[in-house]
């Protein structure tokens, strides 16, 4: 297990700068002792002589040099190392040898050398450390008693100190290993949590909601790049939440009373709609994350998802129903020939009916799920609803005069043709129903909004106007108020108007029918180089 830690581990490069910092405190010392007077050190039993300062300024010299190779050459950590060993076990056991032996205390010195050694050793690099420093100290001490320099009984005592290096080294071994794998774990948790961050802040970078980070004082730490887009500016750093958002920070403060998971909605700085909810994190600062939605597009993927069901649904219909449908109304045209009675004549009628109502249906639909195959052109305003006027009064029979246009001789709108004709025929196929009758009941007037770069269409009838109750509803499909009515019409038209880049609305008016249909103006678009010119 220590040989694999050992050849996994990276050399730690600042504990052995340390070491030899140590090193280098330690040879300066002694340089220093040199010049103290003798009396000051002769406890030490230390000769200072020429021969002993160059000794001195020579270890200097080797611990100098290996701490820049530790700085500037940071390779062959165990060469390095066992190098250094090796220096400090021959200069403290020739300075322990002139000292007396064992009873100088410079063992002491190589203990703590040792110990320092085998914390950033690797191996048994470290057992090979304290055998060295055993034969330089046994060795000397030996060499002095066979001199007669020291008592032979001194001897027992080295072989302690010698028990104490391998003791000293296999503990210092053993922290080490727990420090290092400690600071590995450390080191790899780091880069995990650190990956863990940069691909957390992007996902919350790419996300399509807001996100704010709100410290327990109420202000901004963190927000991502939504949420200008959403407010209309970024918040600063630290600015607190009442000064970003007043609405935010009502919310909020109305959110920290109930805790619960209610959403607050609200318009945005640009006219959007959107909703926010809060979330308690589990962080020891109780930072509040606020995320925004916008609704808008929330309800335009709804829609998606509603055409594009609707798209597979007419694929379906157009082969299931249509087929069966025309033989049911061939089988009532066949059987119209046949004269057998007023009670048959009335069957047959509402048979003819309801298929003629379901083939509007299955046509409507159809119609809806092409709504992207436009081709839009600048179309003069007033030739074209001349025409249109003219074309719908025939085809529904109406009386001349209940129609009235009101449109400017140089207003152009940029629509698809066939597009702007079904929206208006449903239009005023709607107002002829609920209006009165009489000359001018209805009118189709076009207005410019110059500010928007929009042309404005009213369809107005001097109906009862659309009630309170189901305004709401109007635009939705298959919601209708007429027996006969399929409830597509309005809200095909509007998906025609979305297809077109433009909208149609129901009006304020309560006492009236009032629709109105925004589009874009030719004179917004004349830098568009691929646009058909205006088109009667």
């Amino acid at each position: 297990m220590s040989e694999w830690l050992s050849s996994t581990w990276e050399a730690s490069w600042r504990p052995f700068r340390y070491f030899n910092l140590y090193r280098l405190l330690l040879g300066s010392l002694a340089l220093f002792g040199a010049l103290l007077p003798e009396g000051w050190v002769a406890p030490l039993h230390l000769t200072y002589s020429l021969e002993f300062l160059l000794a001195v300024v020579l270890y200097l010299f080797a611990v100098g040099t290996g701490l820049l190779a530790s700085i500037l050459w940071q390779k062959r950590f165990n060469m390095q190392l066992s190098l250094q060993v090796l220096t400090d076990v021959t200069a403290l056991g020739v300075l322990m040898y002139v000292g007396g032996g064992i009873g100088s205390g410079v063992g002491t010195l190589m203990l703590v050398s040792l110990a320092t050694a085998s914390l950033v050793g690797r191996g048994r690099l470290v057992l090979f450390y304290a055998a060295l420093a055993t034969l330089v100290t046994l060795g000397g001490q030996v060499i002095g008693a066979v001199l007669g320099d020291f008592e032979p009984a001194t001897i027992v005592q080295a072989g302690f100190l010698s028990v104490g290096f391998f003791a000293t080294a296999i503990l210092a071994r053993l922290l080490g290993q727990r420090l290092m794998a400690n600071e590995e774990l450390a080191r790899l948790r780091g880069i995990s949590l650190e990956n863990q961050s940069r691909i957390s802040q992007r996902v919350i970078e790419r996300m399509q909601d807001g996100v704010l980070v709100i410290d327990s004082a109420g202000r901004v730490r963190r927000h991502n790049p939504m949420i200008e887009t959403m407010l209309g500016a970024a918040p600063a750093l630290d600015v607190p939440l009442s000064e970003y958002s007043s609405t935010l920070a009502a919310a909020q403060a109305e959110w920290s009373l109930a805790q619960d998971e209610a959403t607050f909605d609200f318009q945005g700085p640009a006219g959007g709609e959107l909703r926010a909810r809060f979330a308690q994190t589990a962080s020891t600062d109780g930072e509040v994350l606020v995320f925004l939605e916008d609704l808008g597009r929330i309800k335009e993927r709804a829609q998606q998802l509603k055409l594009a069901a609707l798209g597979r649904l007419t694929a379906s219909i157009a082969h299931e129903i249509r087929n069966p449908l025309s033989a049911i109304g061939h089988a009532g045209e066949l059987l119209r020939e046949e004269r057998r009675g007023a009670m048959q004549e009335r069957l047959l009628k509402i048979l003819a009916d309801n298929v003629a109502r379901l083939d509007r249906i299955v046509a409507d639909i159809l119609e809806l799920g092409r709504r992207d195959r436009m081709q839009a052109e600048r179309l003069s305003v007033q030739s074209f609803c001349t025409q249109f006027v003219e074309s719908f009064a025939h085809g529904k029979d109406v009386a001349e005069g209940v129609v009235v246009l009101e449109a400017g001789n140089d207003l152009g709108i940029y629509f698809d043709r066939n597009h702007l004709n079904q929206i208006l025929w449903n239009l005023l196929d709607n107002a002829i129903r609920h209006a009165s009758g009489a000359p001018g009941s209805v009118r189709l007037s076009a207005v410019a909004d110059e500010t928007r770069g929009m042309v404005e269409l009213h369809v107005i009838d001097d109906g009862e106007g659309v009630p309170e109750a189901v305004r709401a509803q109007i635009f939705e499909p298959f919601f209708t108020t007429h027996h006969l009515g399929t409830g597509l019409g309005l809200f095909i038209a509007r998906e025609l108007c979305e297809a077109n880049g433009a909208s149609l609305e129901l009006a304020a008016d309560v006492d009236r029918g009032h629709f109105i249909i925004a589009g874009r103006s030719d004179t917004c678009l004349l830098s568009e180089a691929n646009v058909a010119p205006v088109a009667s």
